[in-house]
């Protein structure tokens, strides 16, 4: 098998990586073969990646990257989640696997993102030729055997974004402070208790964009936060969704957001009384906890739900917080794709109630969010994995890079204040993009 050397930047190698390339196979001959063998340390594993189609999901130097294809699903609709956990269940099945690592993250995996709403076209799964892992100070490769051979694969160097400029998407500024408005009137009028919406804006470069120039800035500016990449879905999201662990379920709840507005930065801890002493940042919270517990009791033998919020700070804000962790139904343990089904989407990033806000966003938005807001992450053969929700993050196409930002409308949100908190959530992406340290 062919291999190429990835250089470091001071120009040593230090992991030989097959030089695979993009392929699709369906269906697959039976038999495929997949190995996971130990390897010394990779170096930063940002730097192994392709600029073609890379699949990442890393958080402070550990994580999971991939590159090349065997296999790929793809839905929509409501059963989204259920056709693609049965799909990759039945793929997993038919693998002749050999893994010497045996780990969670070992053996054969899939890099998964869905979209938000049921109707919207293209979720998927990807199933990589090769994944090189780190986590707990162990590193690891897994192979796919090759069908008809090595395709050599090109490493080029990272290309910064060169000059950038700034477009209306499909939902422009005006548009998102009216829609804040009107969702504001009808939880007033008791319609409904929260609505999260969001708006777009696109970013357009002279040339193709690389996503590993956007991954490295995102992941240098935000190392607490998961940065990943899917199908050119690229971001950063502070907010674990589900992680399924043998029979634990865990999850962080994130809604509620102050941010320094001054020119110089406010201290964390301000931020963080601010929060603490908002009777409407406590009360969104508050739905999106409970609709996160509302739908993991039923799946969970047992469930830890904290009765009061902490608070994280990031690199531009700081959001109220609140880790959730349970044990799964012992007779019928769920998957990690049955356990996103039953809490995509959870208030912090839909409403309350459910159905009445995801109309209601559909209405007012008028846009497809695509898989913006959606799970996002990886999954491996014994149904553990973790998922994210799309938050932080840009679609690239060619040379557009389309930014989404969101936030928590409730009864008395003021229109212009929500629209300075989405331009808050908008900046760890533009300044990625931009190549500013």
């Amino acid at each position: 098998m062919a291999s190429a050397a990835l250089p470091d930047p001071d120009g040593q190698s230090r992991l030989r990586i097959p030089t695979l390339g993009v392929v699709t196979t369906a269906p697959l001959p039976s038999g495929l073969r997949v190995r996971t063998r130990p390897v010394d340390d990779p170096g930063g594993l940002l730097e192994l990646l392709p600029d073609e189609r890379p699949l990442c999901w890393v958080r402070g130097g550990e994580g999971l990257v991939g590159w090349g294809e065997v296999a790929r699903f793809t839905a929509s609709g409501p059963g989204r989640f259920a056709e693609a956990d049965a799909w990759w269940r039945s793929f997993a099945a038919g693998l002749d696997v050999r893994d010497e690592v045996g780990r969670e993250g070992t053996g054969p995996v899939a890099f998964l993102s869905f979209t938000f709403a049921d109707a919207s076209p293209g979720s998927v799964v990807v199933v990589p030729r090769v994944v090189v892992g780190r986590a707990g100070g162990v590193a690891w490769i897994t192979e796919f055997a090759p069908g008809d051979g090595p395709v050599v694969r090109s490493v080029r160097p990272v290309r910064p974004s060169g000059p950038l400029r700034y477009a209306d998407g499909w939902l422009p500024v005006a548009g998102y402070r009216e829609a804040v408005g009107r969702a504001a009137r009808r939880m007033r009028a008791g319609a409904l208790e929260k609505a999260a919406l969001a708006h777009d804006l696109l970013a357009v470069a002279e040339a193709p964009l690389d996503p590993r120039f956007l991954l490295a800035g995102l992941a240098r500016r935000y190392p607490s936060c998961w940065s990943f990449a899917v199908d050119r879905l690229v971001g950063a999201t502070p907010e674990l969704l589900v992680r399924r662990s043998g029979s634990t379920v865990a999850s962080q709840v994130l809604a509620g957001t102050a941010w320094s507005e001054e020119e110089s930065p406010v201290d964390a801890t301000v931020l963080a009384r601010r929060l603490l002493s908002s009777e409407k940042d406590l009360r969104e919270h508050a739905l999106a906890v409970e609709s996160l517990a509302t739908a993991l009791r039923p799946l969970s033998a047992e469930l830890d739900v904290p009765a009061a919020p902490g608070v994280i700070a990031l690199h531009n804000v700081s959001h109220l917080a609140t880790d959730v962790h349970g044990k799964l139904d012992r007779d019928d343990p769920a998957t990690l794709l049955r356990l996103a089904a039953a809490v995509h989407p959870t208030a912090a990033v839909g409403g309350t109630p459910r159905d009445a806000a995801l109309a209601l966003i559909t209405e007012l938005e008028g846009m497809d969010r695509g898989r913006y807001a959606g799970p996002v992450g990886w999954v491996d053969a014994d149904g553990d994995g973790e998922l994210g929700i799309a938050l932080r993050c840009a679609q690239l196409h060619g040379p557009v890079a389309r930014l989404f930002a969101g936030c928590g409308v409730v009864a008395d949100s003021n229109p212009d204040t929500e629209v300075r908190e989405a331009a808050a959530k908008f900046r760890p992406v533009r300044e990625a993009l931009e190549g500013l340290p």
